[in-house]
């Protein structure tokens, strides 16, 4: 017995976002009419509400004021940058510990110098004071988040069995993996910036910098990485064609000078996207490694075991598992990858080693050795994740989808875990969120 991982085409519907299906089935029968259609979240932005849950620490006085910060339809970074112009202020003065998506409905705090306005309001956010702090919030301070969503379009017997997948995940939890959200920087056909640096390869990581398109790149940039491939290595060419003001030419430029020094041209892309390229392979290899150890530690008789696909590769989803084998995944944390990461148990060490070596890598390649400023984040992260606090409401009519139901469903999750895995894994896929 094992899980079965379906997915559908697109089909005509109203305007909203679309959800990609991705229909989880504990049998191996085929999948059903009603299973063969396609779900939607984040119809309107109030679809998907995320409330940050925050260690906040107030004070009646202090250098930092502290603002809860309502958003809708707005990117965190924009509202950073939309606030700092309205203010005066530099962009870093004004701190978020954390990113929320532009599509949702997002409650979060943030910091910035005390002084500032009790109520700050622009546009597609409002911002209210609620206290002081001796310094800025930071990604230490958050707890976790908590959901509140709208499925649509969803068949009758369909909804009730979300919501009864939701409730038994409650319970038996899931994997928990770094979903797409992670994984901007990676592309179907296995480009990645992050693999290239760590494999010294300086002038392969510019090459994907520069010529492969990425989630989230604007059309222009998409447009000019078309006409970079097809130019390479063409500095000036390459140059003559780079949108403005962008990074691209700030390194072209170089390059037109210095047409092999590849390594000091891949120092020149900013430090934060050269970290998020880094962390992103790292995390890719960790989801690998949880995986192989799910299939192979707890891949024995009586467990199911199904597929979840992120970026570009089959992780695996126990279920059926024992009580003690739960509890055991509960208290276990892995080590993310890197030259001086400690993996136990001993089984994990074996695994994670393995996984190197079907990359071509060793634990010594995990440094960042041709850079100068960036590097691969240190720590650990829990391998199973229970979702707390589990409401499912009872299946209502969809008045944006005649003749279909709706279901508003609450959860929350601790710091890092993602909205978007568990809706995967309950029974659907999401193009972004979380």
């Amino acid at each position: 017995m094992g899980l079965t991982l379906a997915h559908s085409p697109a089909a005509q519907a109203p305007p909203g976002k679309r959800l990609a299906r991705r229909v989880f089935s504990t049998t191996l029968s085929p999948v059903t009419p009603e299973e063969a259609g396609e779900v939607r979240t984040k119809v309107v932005p109030e679809d998907f509400l995320v409330e940050e849950r925050t260690d906040l620490q107030l004070a009646a006085s202090g250098p930092w004021a502290v603002y809860r910060v309502r958003k809708v339809g707005a990117a965190t970074l924009d509202v950073q940058t939309q606030w700092a112009s309205m203010l005066g202020l530099a962009r870093q003065q004004v701190v978020f510990p954390a990113l929320k998506d532009k599509e949702a409905l997002a409650v979060q705090y943030a910091t910035l110098p005390a002084g500032s306005p009790e109520v700050i309001e622009g546009q597609r956010f409002r911002a209210q004071r609620v206290g002081y702090r001796r310094r800025p919030l930071a990604p230490s301070d958050l707890l976790g988040n908590a959901f509140a969503l709208v499925v649509r379009d969803l068949y009758a017997e369909e909804a009730e069995r979300l919501g009864q997948r939701l409730t038994e995940m409650a319970h038996g939890g899931l994997p928990n993996y770094y979903d797409e959200q992670r994984f901007g920087s990676f592309t179907p056909e296995g480009h990645s910036i992050g693999k290239a640096i760590l494999r010294r390869d300086a002038e392969a990581a510019l090459r994907a910098y520069l010529t492969v398109p990425f989630v989230g790149d604007p059309r222009p940039v998409r447009a000019f990485k078309r006409q970079a491939a097809a130019l390479w290595p063409d500095w000036p060419a390459l140059f003559a064609t780079a949108p403005r003001p962008s990074n691209y030419r700030s390194v072209l430029t170089y390059l037109v000078g210095h047409p092999q020094d590849y390594r000091k041209a891949l120092n020149l892309i900013p430090q934060r996207l050269l970290a998020l390229y880094l962390a992103a392979y790292q995390s890719w290899l960790w989801n690998r490694i949880v995986s192989a150890y799910l299939v192979q530690v707890h891949g024995q008789e009586g467990v199911r075991m199904g597929w979840v696909r992120i970026a570009g590769q089959d992780l695996a989803v126990p279920t059926g598992l024992t009580d003690q084998a739960l509890a055991g995944l509960a208290a276990l944390c892995i080590a993310l990858p890197g030259h001086r990461a400690v993996f136990r148990p001993q089984e994990v060490e074996r695994i994670a080693r393995q996984v190197l070596a079907e990359e071509g890598l060793g634990l010594a390649d995990l440094k960042a050795r041709i850079l100068d400023k960036a590097y691969l984040p240190k720590g650990e992260r829990a391998v199973w994740l229970r979702p707390q606090e589990v409401e499912a409401g009872a299946p209502a009519e969809d008045e944006r989808f005649p003749g279909k139901r709706k279901l508003q469903i609450r959860f929350a999750l601790p710091r890092g875990s993602y909205a978007t895995l568990v809706l995967k894994t309950a029974g659907m896929g999401t193009e972004r969120g979380g």
